[in-house]
Protein backbone atom coordinates (compact mmCIF):
# COMPACT_ATOMS: atom_id res chain seq x y z
CA UNK A 1 0.00 0.00 0.00
CA UNK A 2 1.17 3.56 -0.53
CA UNK A 3 1.10 4.96 2.61
CA UNK A 4 1.76 8.68 1.34
CA UNK A 5 -1.31 8.69 -0.08
CA UNK A 6 -4.36 11.08 1.41
CA UNK A 7 -7.40 9.38 2.21
CA UNK A 8 -11.07 11.44 2.34
CA UNK A 9 -14.21 10.00 3.28
CA UNK A 10 -17.05 10.28 0.99
CA UNK A 11 -20.23 9.09 2.69
CA UNK A 12 -21.95 11.15 5.38
CA UNK A 13 -21.68 9.36 8.88
CA UNK A 14 -23.49 9.65 12.40
CA UNK A 15 -22.03 9.42 15.11
CA UNK A 16 -23.45 8.69 18.27
CA UNK A 17 -20.96 8.07 21.83
CA UNK A 18 -18.21 5.91 20.24
CA UNK A 19 -20.82 4.11 17.74
CA UNK A 20 -19.90 5.36 13.65
CA UNK A 21 -22.35 4.21 11.15
CA UNK A 22 -23.64 5.91 7.49
CA UNK A 23 -26.80 7.82 7.61
CA UNK A 24 -28.95 8.95 4.64
CA UNK A 25 -29.39 12.43 4.62
CA UNK A 26 -32.70 12.24 3.44
CA UNK A 27 -34.15 9.44 5.47
CA UNK A 28 -32.34 10.03 9.13
CA UNK A 29 -34.15 7.53 10.51
CA UNK A 30 -32.74 4.83 7.85
CA UNK A 31 -29.31 4.53 9.89
CA UNK A 32 -27.12 1.61 8.79
CA UNK A 33 -25.51 -0.70 11.20
CA UNK A 34 -22.85 0.86 13.34
CA UNK A 35 -19.09 -0.07 11.83
CA UNK A 36 -16.83 -2.62 13.85
CA UNK A 37 -14.48 0.32 15.93
CA UNK A 38 -11.36 0.36 13.86
CA UNK A 39 -13.66 1.09 10.55
CA UNK A 40 -15.24 3.98 12.49
CA UNK A 41 -11.95 5.32 13.68
CA UNK A 42 -10.43 5.59 10.28
CA UNK A 43 -13.68 7.26 8.58
CA UNK A 44 -13.74 9.79 11.65
CA UNK A 45 -10.30 11.12 10.51
CA UNK A 46 -10.82 10.32 6.97
CA UNK A 47 -10.77 13.93 6.59
CA UNK A 48 -8.41 13.95 3.24
CA UNK A 49 -5.91 16.48 4.94
CA UNK A 50 -3.82 13.84 6.37
CA UNK A 51 -1.88 10.41 4.67
CA UNK A 52 -1.64 7.03 5.40
CA UNK A 53 1.63 7.58 7.07
CA UNK A 54 0.25 10.18 9.36
CA UNK A 55 -2.39 8.48 10.40
CA UNK A 56 -0.51 5.71 11.72
CA UNK A 57 1.98 8.14 13.67
CA UNK A 58 -1.49 9.32 15.18
CA UNK A 59 -3.06 6.16 15.84
CA UNK A 60 0.91 4.62 17.21
CA UNK A 61 1.29 7.76 19.34
CA UNK A 62 -2.03 7.22 21.37
CA UNK A 63 -0.26 3.74 22.59
CA UNK A 64 1.98 4.62 26.00
CA UNK A 65 4.97 2.30 25.04
CA UNK A 66 4.82 0.28 22.21
CA UNK A 67 1.59 -0.08 19.98
CA UNK A 68 0.49 -3.48 18.94
CA UNK A 69 2.74 -5.12 16.34
CA UNK A 70 -0.05 -5.63 14.14
CA UNK A 71 -1.40 -1.88 14.35
CA UNK A 72 0.39 -1.08 10.28
CA UNK A 73 -1.58 -3.93 9.11
CA UNK A 74 -5.10 -3.75 10.91
CA UNK A 75 -4.87 0.13 9.54
CA UNK A 76 -3.61 -1.11 6.39
CA UNK A 77 -6.44 -3.31 6.20
CA UNK A 78 -9.08 -1.44 7.35
CA UNK A 79 -8.19 0.99 4.64
CA UNK A 80 -8.15 -1.02 2.60
CA UNK A 81 -11.72 -2.60 3.08
CA UNK A 82 -13.15 1.01 3.14
CA UNK A 83 -11.37 2.01 -0.31
CA UNK A 84 -12.83 -1.45 -2.08
CA UNK A 85 -16.33 -0.48 -1.07
CA UNK A 86 -15.86 3.17 -2.20
CA UNK A 87 -16.64 4.50 2.25
CA UNK A 88 -12.96 6.43 1.58
CA UNK A 89 -11.35 7.49 -1.32
CA UNK A 90 -7.09 7.64 -1.95
CA UNK A 91 -5.53 10.47 -3.66
CA UNK A 92 -2.00 11.90 -4.19
CA UNK A 93 -2.88 15.59 -3.00
CA UNK A 94 -4.59 17.00 0.01
CA UNK A 95 -8.46 16.76 -0.51
CA UNK A 96 -10.85 19.76 1.27
CA UNK A 97 -13.97 17.81 2.30
CA UNK A 98 -17.34 19.60 1.07
CA UNK A 99 -19.79 20.41 3.56
CA UNK A 100 -21.61 17.69 3.83
CA UNK A 101 -18.77 15.59 4.49
CA UNK A 102 -16.83 17.38 6.75
CA UNK A 103 -18.64 16.67 10.03
CA UNK A 104 -20.84 14.13 11.28
CA UNK A 105 -24.24 14.24 10.40
CA UNK A 106 -25.39 15.27 14.02
CA UNK A 107 -22.80 18.44 13.40
CA UNK A 108 -24.56 19.57 10.17
CA UNK A 109 -26.81 22.13 9.54
CA UNK A 110 -28.83 19.78 7.80
CA UNK A 111 -30.61 22.26 5.10
CA UNK A 112 -27.01 23.50 4.34
CA UNK A 113 -25.87 20.27 3.76
CA UNK A 114 -28.55 19.31 1.23
CA UNK A 115 -28.03 22.97 -0.56
CA UNK A 116 -24.29 22.26 -0.93
CA UNK A 117 -25.31 18.41 -2.31
CA UNK A 118 -27.46 19.83 -4.64
CA UNK A 119 -25.13 22.32 -6.31
CA UNK A 120 -22.51 19.76 -5.96
CA UNK A 121 -25.00 17.84 -8.64
CA UNK A 122 -25.43 14.67 -5.73
CA UNK A 123 -28.86 12.98 -5.87
CA UNK A 124 -30.11 10.62 -3.33
CA UNK A 125 -28.90 7.95 -5.03
CA UNK A 126 -25.46 8.65 -4.84
CA UNK A 127 -24.40 8.84 -0.99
Amino acid sequence: METSQYFYRNVIISKEGEKVSLIDIYNPDNKGQAFEPWFGLVLQLADGQHTIDELFQHLSSKYNSVPPANLEQTIHSVIERLAKSKFIVLTKEATELPYYLSLPYEQLDIAKAKKTLEQDNINKNQL
